[in-house]
């Protein structure tokens, strides 16, 4: 398959990335097409719909062989379920499917059509497959059986960010860097209150601590490359 775009999103690794889009639809992330495609035409008519879907890489997520079972982090990493069952990045092949909200599409003088999207669960320069509409009446199924996951889906915690350390992000990011920390980031099978983690996100990097069902920051940091 050929890769047709990358996005530009705030997380410069994995770690702090919500674990499905839609989670955090402060989240915004900018689609710029490789050469071969920046044609406004394809784009013709996508800026009807609402949402997409993108089809893409895992591009950090590399092992020479498969597993047929894996250990979803929501489960406390010590429960297995096949592959197919999971949406791991750990698969036969690579490929990761997110739906996000469509923002907006511009025409930019070098990179050509330019797609604005919020919602995303994707990594800073992740190789984009395709990009699809959302069309409800056949993609939405409210009827459906979700499975395991209702155990996890619920789970959030409450933020506690000192405001003179949340104003050292922009104004336009900071709903968003809370709504990451809500998620809790931590791997699930690590629950240790002394322990300071650090999320990089917009060009910082956020260090908390976690007791309970509460997550305390204690200090934020900028990132050298930024």
């Amino acid at each position: 398959m050929k890769i047709i775009a990358r996005i530009k999103t705030d997380f410069p690794d994995k770690f702090g990335i919500p674990r499905q889009s839609g989670l955090v639809e402060s989240l915004w992330g900018t689609i710029i097409f490789e050469p071969e495609y920046r044609k406004p035409e394809a784009l013709r008519g996508l800026e009807e719909f609402s949402h997409i879907w993108l089809l893409w890489q895992f591009s950090q997520s590399k092992k020479e062989h498969w597993s047929a079972t894996v250990k979803p982090p929501r489960l406390g990493g010590k429960k297995r379920m096949g592959v197919f069952a999971t949406r791991s990045p750990f698969r036969p092949n690579n490929i990761g499917l997110s739906c996000v909200r469509l923002e907006g599409i511009r025409l930019d003088e070098k990179l050509g059509p330019v797609v604005q999207v919020s919602g995303g669960d994707l990594m800073d320069g992740t190789p984009i497959y395709d990009i699809k509409p959302y069309i409800p009446f056949t993609d939405c199924r409210p009827e459906a059986e979700e499975g395991y996951t209702r155990e996890t889906r619920k789970h959030k915690l409450e933020v506690d960010f000192p405001e003179a350390l949340l104003n050292m992000y922009p104004e336009e990011k900071r709903r968003a860097v809370v709504e990451v920390l809500a998620q809790d980031p931590r791997p699930a099978y690590v629950q240790d209150p002394e322990r300071i983690y650090g999320v990089p996100f917009g060009g910082f990097d956020v260090k908390f601590q976690v007791e309970g069902e509460r997550l305390k920051v204690r200090g934020v940091e900028k990132l050298p490359y930024h």
